[in-house]
């Protein structure tokens, strides 16, 4: 069997559409046509390629078992089966049978599934300033202690809060949920989904009524247009690419639109590459709303059934004709029509949105601008009209309420919501925090460092390594820090008790992927050591507290992952995300979409099919906000507006960055992280032409400036945008994120909260001499953060354990 981690870009498998197939063999002579395999005939799916990588010297007959288990290298969900032996696991492929990948794997799934230096085996608690190995009564009965002094004091609930990290399962996050919500009636929680997935989440929830993507990956394989927004399919979402690459090669090829600042493979594989200025989206996609309205591009009949806002929206776009919107967003006015002619004649649109665009400046507003397209178009609910707002991974944290919203679904402000949670908890409505909006993970930091957060409950998350500051905040001697990881992290080194946590592999439990396809992954291989499954531990703090209901029961009745996921179940009935009709025994046999009940063994592939969207009031997750301020509006003018299950085209005008290039500092900064098979140094892409202005050639290490800070790297140079310098950071080190957040602005976005670090105004000073040049003009400034310094990082941390 072909490796192909080694050779991620292997053979194609290109294929087409049924219908195009189909006239494809009708214009075909008559013998050639019944020589065709049926399968061709009728048109095929994506075709199985089986990729797999074993440790060196390991071969398939040395493979004791295949476990089955889901990606861990993203939110992508695709399944795959670890290959076990002694104990160990030594290799991964992907699943044939598997909806989402068909066999193939993401180029960065072995080095997720490899162990990592600093592995955590035992509890760690702080003694005399240094954190030294304990016993876990020992580590859980002080976290438990703490938790009970602040709850003894008024208002103790607001003492404690909990941030979250992705990787934790679908059972863990509800079970986390339960215990914040029901049991301490914290309105602190939230976690990483904050930095990646919140302006996704927010957009879905403002024009459908919930989160939840609509499409099904298999809208790929019907459409005849894709649309990239803001990202590089084949770096972020590598399987979903070569879908996309395979229908490009294949008979009835679709048009291909990719909007972002770089000439990425993605920009380069287009028909239509829209060179957006970093910032600048929501002006793009006016004036590409713009045309489409205008020229009577769109399904006027869909709009006025399914929709509500199409004036107020043409009100808005009315001021961005292509040629406006091509001076503000620095895209050619001939690019923007060609775009918004392949839109408009588009028959089935599958849309991508990414980071470039959910990171950026208005991301909300920006996402919703896609959103409205596709509902202008009518493009949902039907095979190959799909969208997808791919903020990352975090599906399960926020459909289960770990991560700052009800679980389910529901929403703070709709007092028939809260009742519905306590009623299934049997808990006073009032414990709920339902008073405001959940506190946003900044916010959880400031408390902490203002103070009033006397407890920090850090799971399966490093926010130290890329949020600039609070290794200050978490060395407080009035916060006490408790950390829950599978590693030793720079978090975990400031903790006062550190909770050794079970890896992905050595744990059961479900995940939901980016087209909400549930996948079951079971335990494979023991964890190291003492460390526990992070429900194991949650399960024993909810039955260390004694957290029980009204009727004096424990809260938490559920005891392991497959109960504690029929109690998910309970939570889920009757909402747009519900798993009623998910088992265990049906996940055995393959992934399953949500929603899906028990008369629906496969669950509902597309959502909203006949335009029918989940804005009721009673069932929507949000009653929508201001895009420009983030002011909630209420339930008065929502009702107001009479949505009736129609879905809302919210508008939105362009506004400026918050900081843009000047005098001083000439140049933009985008900062992405580089997906690799291995650690690589960071480097700066400089466009050639700017390059030569500042005196750079290939290969020169350089330093970006910022207001804020600087940092050094290599510089290569690139198709990047003229004007724009792109940081690429090693898929890898987590140290290179901070420093790179040290440079860049921290701002949020209004509706979602999420910080956008993605953008920074700089300039470029090369800090190296070539051989046989004078280095005194060219010394570093004093202060300067180099690259050098956040590589060394990871070599501390490791020995800092070692003293312990």
């Amino acid at each position: 069997m072909l490796d192909r981690i080694a050779d991620p870009r292997g053979r194609r498998t290109p294929y087409g559409p049924p219908d195009a197939v189909e006239r494809l063999a009708a214009a075909l002579p008559g013998r050639m046509r019944d020589a065709l395999p049926p399968v061709i005939r009728l048109g095929s799916p994506w075709p199985v390629r089986v990729d797999m990588f074993l440790e060196d010297g390991v071969t398939e007959d040395d493979v004791e078992c295949w476990v089955p288990a889901a990606s861990a290298a993203g939110s992508h969900g695709e399944a795959v089966d670890l290959a076990v032996r002694g104990g160990r696991v030594v290799g991964v492929r992907g699943r044939a049978g598997d909806r989402v990948n068909h066999g193939r794997l993401d180029p960065r799934e072995w080095p997720a599934w490899q162990p990592r230096p600093g592995r955590l085996t035992r509890p760690l608690v702080r003694e005399g300033g240094r954190l030294v190995e304990s016993t876990w009564d020992v580590a859980m009965d002080r976290v438990v202690a703490r938790s009970r002094h602040l709850l003894a004091a008024p208002g103790g609930w607001g003492r404690i809060a909990f941030h979250t990290g992705p990787r934790l399962f679908l059972e863990e996050h509800y079970t986390l949920a339960v215990i914040g919500k029901a049991g301490i009636g914290t309105p602190h929680m939230d976690g990483d989904t904050r930095g990646c997935a919140a302006a996704a989440a927010a957009a879905l929830a403002a024009s459908f009524g919930t989160d939840g993507q609509p499409g099904s990956y298999t809208d790929v394989d019907h459409c005849d247009a894709l649309a990239l927004w803001g990202h590089d399919c084949a770096a972020c979402h590598p399987v979903l690419w070569e879908r996309m690459l395979d229908r490009r090669l294949g008979p009835g090829p679709p048009a291909m639109i990719v909007a972002d600042p770089d000439r990425t493979p993605a920009a380069r594989e287009a028909d239509v590459h829209l060179a957006v200025r970093r910032g600048t989206n929501v002006a793009l996609l006016n004036g590409l709303l713009h045309e489409l309205l205008a020229n009577g591009w769109h399904d006027a009949a869909y709009v006025a059934a399914h929709t509500v806002g199409v004036e107020r929206l043409w009100r808005t776009v009315e001021a961005y004709p292509a040629k406006r919107a091509a001076e503000i967003c620095g895209v050619p006015v001939a690019r923007i029509e060609q775009a918004a002619e392949i839109l408009g004649a588009a028959e089935r649109l599958v849309s991508t949105v990414g980071p470039a665009l959910l990171g950026s400046n208005q991301a909300t507003a920006a996402a919703c601008q896609v959103d409205n397209l596709h509902l202008l178009l009518g493009m949902l609910g039907r095979p190959g009209a799909g969208l997808f707002q791919l903020g990352g991974p975090g599906c399960d944290a926020l459909e289960t309420g770990s991560a700052g919203d009800l679980p389910g679904l529901r929403n703070w402000a709709d007092p028939g919501h809260v009742r519905e949670l306590a009623a299934l908890w049997n808990v006073d409505p009032a414990v709920i925090p339902h008073w405001g909006p959940a506190t946003h993970a900044t916010q959880i930091f400031g408390y902490a460092e203002e103070g009033s957060v006397g407890l920090l409950w850090i799971t399966a998350s490093d926010p130290v390594s890329a949020t600039p500051g609070l290794d200050r905040v978490l060395a407080r001697e009035d916060l006490f820090v408790v950390v829950q990881d599978p590693y030793v992290t720079e978090t975990a080194l400031l903790a006062d008790v550190v909770l050794p946590a079970a890896a992905w592999g050595e744990k059961t439990g479900t995940v939901t992927g980016a087209d909400r396809t549930v996948h079951l992954c079971e335990k494979a291989v023991e964890p190291p050591g003492e460390a526990r499954a992070d429900l194991a531990v949650l399960l024993d703090y909810a039955r260390r507290m004694d957290l029980r209901d009204r009727d004096g029961l424990p809260l938490v009745g559920w005891t392991d992952a497959e109960s504690a996921f029929e109690a998910w179940k309970a939570c889920s009935g009757g909402r747009p995300c519900d798993h009623t009709g998910i088992t265990y025994d049906r996940l055995r046999a393959g992934g399953v979409q949500w929603p899906c009940t028990p008369a629906g063994s496969y669950g509902a592939e597309r959502l909203y099919a006949g335009g029918r969207f989940a804005t009721e009031p009673g069932r929507c997750q949000t009653f929508g906000a201001d895009l420009a301020t983030g002011a909630e509006y209420g339930e008065e003018r929502y009702r107001a507006d009479g949505p009736r299950g129609r879905a809302f085209l919210y508008a939105a005008d362009y506004e400026p960055s918050p900081e843009v290039a000047d005098d001083v500092h000439p140049l933009v900064l985008l900062v992405c992280r580089a997906p690799r098979l291995s650690p690589a140094p960071p480097y700066l892409e400089v466009h050639p032409g700017d390059a030569a202005a500042y005196g750079v050639e290939e290969g020169d290490l350089v330093r970006a400036e910022s207001p804020r800070g600087a940092l050094e790297a290599v510089a290569r140079l690139s198709g990047v945008r003229p004007g724009a310098v792109v940081l690429r950071l090693g898929g890898r080190s987590e140290a290179e994120a901070r420093a790179a957040a040290e440079l860049t602005l921290t701002s949020w976005d209004p509706v979602s909260r999420q910080p956008l670090r993605t953008a920074a105004a700089v300039r470029l000073v090369r800090v190296a001499p070539r051989p046989g040049e004078p280095a005194e003009e060219l010394t570093p400034v004093e202060g300067v953060c180099s690259a050098a310094t956040p590589l060394g990082h990871g070599v501390a941390v490791r020995e800092r354990y070692e003293e312990v």
